[in-house]
C-alpha cells in the first residue's frame, strides 16, 4: 500500500497550540529576519497571512496538507570529515544529512533556477527545507537511482473533513483518488496545482510528481513565479507561505533552511532521518484508561428502537446511512463571464498593459467567490504570465472575479490565446484572444555625415551604418529592409549603378531580414559599383514606417595632373 500521512487534523488540540508556540520560539531564533515581542511571540518580518493567490491555487502547492513539525536540533550541524584511507567516514549529527539522490536533485534544480530564473536566487537549501518539512526528504531517501520514490507518497484526501475540501481534479491519475484530491510525492503537489508547475528534472521525458527531480524542479519554478527574489525576507516569506499557508509551516521551514545553511552532509539513499511530529497528529489518546468489563447478559429484552429517534450518523458505525458531501462553492458554478477585459496588444518582448479579468457566475447569474480559475496560454507563441509561466491558476474573489496575471510578450508576432477554465468542475471554456505586434521605430539618421563616393566599378570606401528610435529610445530587434531604388518617386529596385554582394559575390540590390541590434543600429554590408556613373538612391525602412534615403555618388576621379606650362621662345644660344 503506498505510504499515507496518518491521522485528520484535530482543530485546538492542546499540544498542537504548544508545538505552535514552540515553533514560534525556536524559529525566532534561527529564522532570518525573524522577530520576537514583548510577549515572546515571534514573527518572520514582513510574513503575510495569506500568500498573493496570483499564479498559486488556493490553498498553494500543497492544499495545505499536513506536514512534518520537527525543528532541527539546537546544536549546528557539521558537514561529515574529508575520508582519508583506512578511515571511516563519521557522518555526525543525523539530522544533518541528506539521501544522496534527494540531495543531488536539489542542487541540480537550484542549479536549473540559476540559469533560467536569475533575479529569483534559489538556494538549494530551501528545497531542502520544504523537502524534509513536506516528506521527511522522501521518506529517508527511499527513493530509487533515478530518483523515483519506492513507495508512493500521498496526503489524506482533501475531502473537508478536518482539510480543505478539493474535489477531484486529475481522474486519480496521480493519487489514484478519483472522488478527492491528495497532495502527491516527495514535494506534495496536490494534482490540480502539478498540472502546471510539473517539470521533467531528470530528463526522461516524464513530468512525475513522484520522482524528486521532477519534484524538486517544479517547487524551484513554483517558488521563483511572480518575480519574488528569495534573498529578500519578505519574497522568501511570500514564497514559502504561497507553497502552504500556514505561520507555523513558515516558521518551521525558515528554521529548517537556516539550519542547512550552516551545513550538511550527503548520506546514503534510505537512511535518512523521518521525523515523528506532524501537523495532524491525534492528540486524544484512543486507548481507554482501563479494560471494560464483559457486559451482563440483560434480564429483559431489549425494547425496539424509538422511531422519532433520529439514526445514528457516525461515521464510524457501519449501520450509519451515506452522508453527502457538503456543497463548495465551485460546485455552484455554472458558467464564466468576462468581466471588462480590454483589447489584449503588446509589442513583442513588451508586458500587457491590461490583465484578463474573469467572473465566476451560478446559473441564475449570481457571482461566486473562492472558486479557482486556471489561466491557459495555448497557440504557437512564447509569451508567458509574469514569472515566466504559460499557466497560473487564481481565486475568485468576493466579487467572484479572478484577475490573471500580467502578460509578457514574447519574440514571436501574432494572436494566441489565453483559456480560462474553472478547476474542479467542467463548464465551458473562456477564451481570451491576445495580441503581439512586431517591434516598430519611427526615426531613422546616419550614424555619419560622410559623402558616400565611388569610381567606377570600385566600391565605397564607407559603409552605411543607420540607428533607429522610437519615440526618441532605442529601438532594438526591429525588422528592416535595404533597397536600391531607382528614383525618389519610384522605389522599384534599380538594374544598374551601386549593389550590394551575396555569399556566393552575385549582385544584390535589395537586402531583407535585416534588423536593429541591441543599440537600435544596422551596419549594411560594403557597397560596390558598376562602370555606371550616376548619383544613386539606397532606401531603408523599417517596421513601423520609419525611412531613410541615402544619396551614393559614382564619379570618375578629378585630373589631377599639372597643366602644361606655355613654351617659350628658344633660349639664345651663348657665342664664345
Amino acid at each position: 500500500m503506498a505510504a499515507q500521512f496518518g491521522m485528520r487534523l484535530r482543530k485546538g488540540a492542546a499540544t498542537t497550540a504548544v508545538a505552535a508556540v514552540v515553533v514560534a520560539a525556536l524559529s525566532a531564533s534561527q529564522a532570518p529576519g525573524a522577530t520576537v515581542d514583548d510577549h515572546g511571540r515571534s514573527s518572520a518580518a514582513d510574513a503575510q497571512s495569506s500568500p498573493d493567490a496570483t499564479g498559486s491555487d488556493e490553498g498553494g502547492a500543497t492544499g495545505n496538507s499536513p506536514y512534518y513539525t520537527d525543528l532541527p536540533p539546537l546544536n549546528s550541524p557539521n558537514p561529515a570529515p574529508s575520508p582519508t584511507v583506512g578511515t571511516p567516514v563519521v557522518q555526525g549529527d543525523g539530522e544533518a544529512g541528506i539521501p544522496a539522490t534527494v540531495l543531488d536533485a536539489y542542487k541540480k534544480a537550484a542549479t536549473e533556477l540559476a540559469e533560467s530564473k536569475a533575479g529569483c536566487n534559489l538556494p538549494w537549501q530551501l528545497l531542502a527545507a520544504i523537502g524534509k518539512v513536506e516528506s521527511g526528504q522522501a521518506r529517508g531517501g527511499n527513493v530509487t537511482a533515478d530518483g523515483t520514490t519506492i513507495t508512493p507518497i500521498l496526503g489524506p484526501q482533501l475531502d473537508g473533513n478536518g482539510f480543505a475540501l478539493i474535489q477531484d481534479t486529475d481522474n486519480g491519475q496521480y493519487d489514484g483518488n478519483s472522488t478527492y484530491d491528495q497532495a502527491v510525492g516527495p514535494m506534495q503537489f496536490i494534482p490540480s496545482t502539478w498540472a502546471w508547475a510539473g517539470r521533467d528534472g531528470n530528463g526522461d521525458g516524464v513530468k512525475n510528481p513522484n520522482n524528486v527531480y521532477d519534484a524538486a524542479l517544479a517547487a524551484g519554478h513554483y517558488l521563483c513565479r511572480n518575480n519574488w527574489d528569495l534573498s529578500v525576507q519578505a519574497d522568501l516569506n511570500r514564497a514559502i507561505l504561497s507553497y502552504n499557508n500556514s505561520q507555523d509551516y513558515l516558521h518551521t521551514v525558515l528554521s529548517w533552511l537556516e539550519y542547512y545553511r550552516k551545513g550538511t552532509h550527503e548520506i546514503p539513499n534510505g537512511t535518512g532521518t523521518i521525523p515523528s511530529n506532524r501537523s495532524d497528529d491525534d492528540t486524544t489518546d484512543p486507548t481507554p484508561s482501563h479494560t471494560p468489563s464483559t457486559p451482563s447478559k440483560p434480564t429483559h429484552p431489549s425494547k425496539p428502537a424509538d422511531p422519532s429517534t433520529p439514526p445514528s450518523t457516525d461515521p464510524s458505525d457501519p449501520s450509519s446511512p451515506p452522508t453527502t458531501p457538503p456543497q463548495t462553492p465551485t460546485d455552484t458554478v455554472d458558467h464564466l463571464e468576462d468581466s471588462g477585459t480590454a483589447k489584449l496588444t503588446a509589442t513583442a518582448g513588451e508586458a500587457f498593459a491590461k490583465k484578463i479579468s474573469t467572473k465566476a457566475e451560478t446559473k441564475a447569474g449570481k457571482t461566486v467567490a473562492k472558486v479557482r480559475v486556471r489561466f491557459t496560454i495555448v497557440g504557437t507563441t512564447d509569451a508567458t504570465f509574469t514569472g515566466g509561466e504559460s499557466v497560473a491558476t487564481v481565486v475568485t474573489n468576493a466579487s467572484g472575479v479572478a484577475v490573471a496575471p500580467a502578460l509578457q510578450a514574447g519574440e514571436k508576432t501574432g494572436d494566441f490565446t489565453v483559456r480560462a477554465t474553472v478547476v474542479g468542475r467542467s463548464v465551458t471554456a473562456l477564451d481570451y484572444t491576445a495580441t503581439v505586434t512586431q517591434r516598430v521605430a519611427d526615426t531613422l539618421a546616419r550614424t555619419s555625415t560622410t559623402a558616400l563616393t565611388c569610381v567606377p566599378g570600385g566600391e565605397f570606401a564607407d559603409q552605411v551604418e543607420v540607428k533607429a528610435t522610437y519615440k526618441d529610445a532605442v529601438a532594438d530587434k526591429v525588422a528592416a529592409t535595404a533597397t536600391l531604388v531607382k528614383s525618389a518617386d519610384d522605389a522599384t529596385e534599380n538594374d544598374k549603378g551601386p549593389y550590394f554582394k551575396d555569399a556566393d559575390g552575385k549582385t544584390v540590390r535589395t537586402l531583407k531580414g535585416l534588423t536593429t541590434d541591441a543599440n537600435g543600429l544596422i551596419k549594411l554590408p560594403k557597397l560596390y559599383a558598376d562602370d555606371t556613373s550616376g548619383t544613386y538612391l539606397l532606401r531603408i525602412t523599417t517596421a513601423g514606417g520609419a525611412t531613410l534615403t541615402v544619396e551614393l555618388t559614382v564619379a570618375a576621379p578629378a585630373d589631377t595632373s599639372p597643366s602644361p606650362s606655355p613654351s617659350g621662345s628658344a633660349s639664345a644660344s651663348a657665342t664664345p
